[in-house]
């Protein structure tokens, strides 16, 4: 790189260098980034809006990440030859970064704000991901817009035993855990991944070791700061507020919310409403004009109150919401094979939350096709996880997939691929509808996928189930983990925390904190009450179905592989497919070859057991090496003057020449042979001149006496 610009270059820890430049490259936008490491390199623009729309209560902020396919020398797929919407995958990381910087910038900033990642170069062994945190971090310290931060991400991962920040793409295939950590200096924002079965020891070991690789990271980035010129943060007044008016509403509607949460009434419906009455009486003190004045920040104060209240009668307490103690989780019932056309269906169903969930069985053909701008190949394992408005009691329109339903499906996925047998020779697809919610879905998607495909008959390693986890505290540090979240308990909690695993150890997990200075103590105990209720779940779960069903349902299709030599994989596909597509037209199946380590893996699927022997039975043929003096039952497919050609094996047809059909001399096999006749022949070898098969059905035959007696 040029010197244009200011650039700083920092140590990840293992001699690998970091460079931040900023000053080069879109100079237009408030905040703009190149960060590089290897030959791998992402841009990261922030643009902040000064004022905020009216009405608007909240921060409008937009994260997209983007990979461009020229980054690494790809052409992109599809017809359009360019980078079209965002990927599932590109979804998901601009998800982590949302995740980790919206709950830093001010509650009370709520200018339109937009931060864009871009892999502009990739030298495909560094993963990108593990550095967008950081981008984004860095780009927010040498703009003018306000934040607590810095914070950074790094990807954590177990290799061999040892524990590694940000390994190579290659490194990572053989990891056990696969975590991106997102921390400020001082505490842990943001935690997502997936790992092999690993205790909560080696869960904290693990975000320890991130923590501090992150210390770095922040270190530089502020180093970095300061040697481009810190900019004076923005003054900004995006909230009016009524000093007076919100003392009016805590004295008048503290105590009664109080109340109500401590009631504990188990009906989420009737919650709601005796917390609106309260709103609503007070409300009636005002004039219909007075109260289109006030009301927008009525509204405002009294959620404080009822964030308050509801906290503090939890701690005070140690009772919940809807009546429950702090470990307890809510009824649970699961019902398998529900759908019975489906190759495997559940339902499952905790407290409030319910998801049905279905199971498809498909072939290799069905595989995702992966063309990333790094990752290219297939997905044979698929979960999809829709939430449609009416689990929530509303009404909105269908209008696609959003992020939320991408990232719990992720979740979902990553928690369940761990016990799905990687040789099962099926394409899996898990759908995931959410009916009911109250409480965490993706959870609910965990366990009912479990069962799904234990009704299925996929032989799974081990059940998984899955847990959603809060905490409250207070500036006491007094502190409640909850099991088994309320929606109301998430939106007022400090803490989700899903963790999902068997019962030998954590699959996945993904953490959201909205609290500062969590103890590494309390985030211990949330892992351990957390696996407590995981391990209660699963035995409800258990309860339906202990393990997967002996067979496939009689409907889905089945599958048998084959592992032949290399040589003959043309032999069964045959000029232009011909032999291929023939004999899955005529079996009714589908057939896949693939070469791996020089062999041949053929598979074979098909509705009908009958179906795949047929083709079994064909390729067998073909590969088969005839062996000189077998027998075979051959089929005679056509007659020509010097012979017969039939088929001895199948796909192996040899010439029957007129000689070896009958001891006496024939002149024509008119009235001896018919196409489609069964005879038996004898294999006799190769002829050394043609190497074609020689048969012969007269050594089957008796000899005729005269002949022996002239011998």
């Amino acid at each position: 790189m040029s010197q244009i610009g200011t650039q700083h270059s920092f140590d990840l820890g293992d001699g690998r260098l970091v460079t931040l430049e900023t000053g080069k490259l879109a100079k237009q936008a408030d905040g703009a980034v190149v960060v590089k490491l290897g030959d791998t390199m992402i841009l990261a623009t922030i643009v902040s809006n000064k004022d905020a729309k009216e009405g608007v209560d909240f921060l409008p902020l937009t994260v997209d990440y983007q990979e461009k396919y020229a980054a690494a020398g790809r052409f992109p797929g599809g017809f359009f030859r360019r980078e079209a919407k965002l990927s599932d995958y590109e979804v998901l990381i601009s998800r982590i970064v949302d995740r980790a910087i919206r709950p830093l910038f001010p509650e009370d900033y709520h200018a339109d704000t937009q931060l864009m990642l871009q892999l502009i170069s990739s030298d495909r062994k560094t993963m990108p991901d593990a550095l967008v945190g950081l981008a984004a971090s860095a780009a927010i310290a040498v703009s003018d817009i306000p934040f607590n931060g810095p914070i950074s991400e790094v990807r954590v991962a177990k290799i061999n035993g040892k524990l590694v920040i940000n390994p190579t793409i290659d490194g990572l295939a053989t990891s056990t855990i696969d975590m991106i950590v997102a921390a400020s200096a001082q505490d842990i924002v943001m935690v997502e991944g997936e790992m092999s079965e690993i205790s909560e020891t080696e869960m904290l070991e693990a975000i320890q070791f991130g923590h501090a690789a992150i210390k770095l990271q922040i270190k530089g980035i502020n180093e970095f700061a300061i040697k481009a010129g810190l900019k004076t943060k923005r003054e900004y007044n995006h909230e009016t507020n009524d000093a007076e008016l919100k003392e009016k509403v805590a004295k008048e509607t503290y105590d009664k919310v109080y109340a109500v949460a401590k009631s504990a009434n188990p009906n989420k419906n009737e919650r709601k409403a005796n917390f609106k009455a309260v709103l609503d009486e007070f409300k009636k003190q005002y004039s219909a004009e007075d109260l289109k004045a006030k009301e927008a920040l009525i509204n405002k104060y009294y959620h404080g109150v009822e964030y308050d209240a509801v906290r503090q009668a939890t701690l005070d307490t140690k009772i919940r919401l809807d009546g429950r103690q702090t470990n307890q989780i809510r009824p649970i019932w699961s019902e398998v094979g529900y759908l019975p056309a489906a190759h495997g269906s559940a339902v499952f169903t905790r407290g409030e939350t319910q998801s049905l969930t279905t199971v498809t069985l498909g072939t290799p053909k069905d595989a995702m096709k992966l063309d990333g701008a790094i990752f290219i190949g297939e997905a044979r394992f698929l979960l999809h996880y829709n939430f449609p408005g009416f689990s929530t009691g509303e009404a909105k329109p269908n209008r696609g997939v959003g992020r939320r339903e991408v990232g719990h499906g992720n979740l979902a996925l990553r928690a369940l691929k761990k016990v799905v047998p990687v040789d099962s020779g099926y394409t899996i697809r898990i759908v995931s509808d959410i009916l009911e919610s109250n409480g965490s879905s993706s959870m609910a998607t965990v366990c009912a996928g479990t069962l799904a495909m234990m009704d299925a008959g996929i032989k799974i390693t081990k059940p998984v189930s899955g847990i959603a986890m809060g905490l409250i505290t207070d500036a006491k540090n007094n502190f409640a983990i909850l099991s088994d979240i309320l929606g109301d308990e998430d939106h007022l909690g400090d803490m989700d925390f899903k963790v999902c695993g068997t019962k030998d150890g954590i699959t996945a997990v993904q953490m959201d904190l909205k609290v500062h200075g969590l103890p590494f103590e309390v985030m211990e105990k949330a892992l351990l009450q957390a696996k407590e209720g995981r391990l209660h779940i699963m035995g409800e779960m258990l309860k339906t179905l202990s393990a997967p069903n002996e067979d496939y349902k009689p409907h889905a299709p089945r599958f048998a592989k084959v592992e032949i030599p290399s040589e003959f994989i043309g032999a069964i596909i045959g000029p232009g497919g011909k032999v291929i597509q023939e004999m899955q037209k005529t079996t009714n199946t589908s057939i896949t070859i693939t070469e791996v380590d020089n062999k041949g893996i053929v598979e074979v699927f098909g509705e009908h057991k009958e179906y795949i022997d047929a083709a079994m039975l064909r390729i067998k043929g073909i590969v088969a090496i005839p062996e000189v003096g077998e027998i075979y039952e051959a089929k005679v497919k056509t007659i020509m003057p010097y012979g017969a050609f039939v088929e001895f094996l199948p796909g192996k047809d040899g010439l029957l020449h007129i000689s070896e059909v009958d001891w006496k001399r024939l002149d024509t096999l008119e009235g001896v042979l018919k196409e489609g006749e069964m005879i038996k022949v004898k294999f006799m070898g190769n002829d050394p001149k043609t190497g074609k098969f020689k048969l012969s059905r007269k050594v089957l035959l008796p000899k005729p006496e005269k002949e022996e007696e002239s011998k």
